[in-house]
């Protein structure tokens, strides 16, 4: 018996959704580094977001009759520097600046795919770096660069930021739109800074990406403890910098700090969802791959002569954790002398904090209370949950309940964050108990 026309007609359908999907996933793959080389080309974040599109459109039309290219992003590419060209000469050109790009990219229009391709293929990645710089550019807030660097290089949607930050779309999109007239209004160049520039800059680079990652591995608020998601696309920022960047030992100590922790985080919570804190873990519950890629890349930043660089330091520290087989094998003494170490390179009431714990954990709870009296009235510590919740849990430790559930109680009232609150005022209960 023939089959029915509907029968082909579903098959013909279903074999030209999975080539979109097929198409759609490629772009996603391509699509930072298309935005980075059409953002350097024309100078617009806006106009390269839109050019990215448009390549998009054109290959769900293109594709499925001649096949994916060996090479989707130069195909893009040379898509998108197309409409650029094609535009420019529709417009007048009466400013100079659109002259002088129609000239350059007219020399470029017949440029072939392996051309594109060996551009994109610059040792540097100096086109990719060039957006990630551009969009953690000091000039933006950093709650903006965190923002921009997940819609551009993250390729996040609007929506998916706004979850993810437990945010609004209308307030995420307006802090997108600021960041990107502030790029504007300087100036900024989508370019990889060099030499002294390189260095100061890229600190900015390296905060966008552990903010991201710490809002995911500790959120500030709300019903969860954890956002994995957001941990993910910071570790892929993070693999991505390194292996652009493979001879900075700060890249790779900062990688190194999130792969460490990120093998943490199935264990940081309970099957209630509670907060489950590091010493009473399930370690066979922490990914060991993780583990493994982090003391990786710990090796390779200290010997680069990055030992002493703060996300090393603090990598360092995550190792000790990750050595330990159990909680009572950890080596609380080298922590404690690790901290000592991060205080001189960044000093800060909240690296005093936690110094002030690694020392009660290593020398007694009273060694710690007299650490964290010193930093009691730091303005950076005012209203900061964990200082009081060190506090209850060194008071614990020596005895002196009655004043560790005060401390317990105050900084449940402090904390925004739903598990980490009731786990708090557990604790303060246990006290009364």
């Amino acid at each position: 018996m023939l089959a029915s026309p509907a029968i082909f007609a579903d098959k013909a359908g279903m074999a030209a959704d999975k080539t979109h999907r097929a198409i759609e996933a490629v772009f996603r793959i391509e699509r930072a580094r298309l935005i980075a080389a059409l953002a350097r080309m024309t100078r617009n974040v806006d106009r390269a977001e839109e050019l990215a599109q448009e390549a998009l459109l054109i290959a769900l039309t293109e594709w499925p009759k001649s096949g994916v290219p060996n090479n989707p992003g130069a195909w893009l590419t040379a898509a998108a520097k197309r409409r650029v060209i094609d535009g420019v000469r529709h417009h007048a050109m009466r400013e100079r600046k659109h002259a002088e790009i129609a000239r350059e990219l007219d020399e470029e229009r017949d440029m072939s795919a392996e051309a594109v391709e060996a551009a994109l293929d610059d040792p540097l990645g100096d086109e990719l770096l060039g957006l990630i710089f551009a969009a953690c550019h000091p000039v933006i807030s950093p709650e903006a660069r965190a923002a921009l660097t997940l819609r551009l290089v993250g390729g996040l949607t609007v929506e998916e930021i706004a979850r993810a930050f437990l945010s609004n779309e209308v307030a995420i999109a307006a802090r997108i739109t600021r960041a990107k007239k502030a790029i504007a209004k300087a100036g900024v160049a989508f370019e990889v800074p060099r030499g002294a520039e390189l260095q100061a800059r890229l600190g900015s680079v390296l905060e966008v990406v552990y903010l991201i990652f710490n809002e995911g591995y500790a959120a500030t608020a709300g019903p969860s403890l954890v956002r994995p998601p957001l941990c993910a696309e910071a570790q892929r920022l993070g693999r991505i910098l390194a292996g652009l960047m493979p001879e900075q030992p700060e890249v790779l100590g900062l990688l190194a700090l999130m792969e460490i922790q990120a093998s943490r985080l199935a264990a940081r919570a309970g099957p209630d969802g509670r907060f489950v804190p590091l010493t009473d873990q399930n370690r066979a519950r922490w990914d060991q791959l993780l583990i493994r890629r982090g003391l990786n890349a710990l090796g390779r930043a200290e010997a680069l002569g990055g030992a002493d660089g703060p996300y090393a330091l603090q990598a360092a520290l995550a190792a000790c954790h990750a050595r330990a087989r159990s909680a009572g094998d950890t080596d609380w003494q080298h922590i404690a002398s690790l901290y000592d170490r991060l205080g001189q390179v960044i000093p800060s009431p909240v690296v005093e904090l936690n110094r002030a714990v690694a020392y009660s954990m290593a020398f007694g709870p009273e060694a710690g209370l007299r650490l964290i009296d010193e930093i009691a009235d730091a303005a950076a510590l005012r209203n900061y949950a964990p200082l009081p919740a060190a506090r209850g849990d060194f008071l614990f430790r020596a005895g002196r309940s009655d004043e560790a559930r005060a401390q317990f109680e105050a900084a449940a009232a402090l904390s925004r964050n739903e598990p980490e609150r009731d786990f708090l005022l557990a604790r303060a209960a246990a006290c009364a108990e």
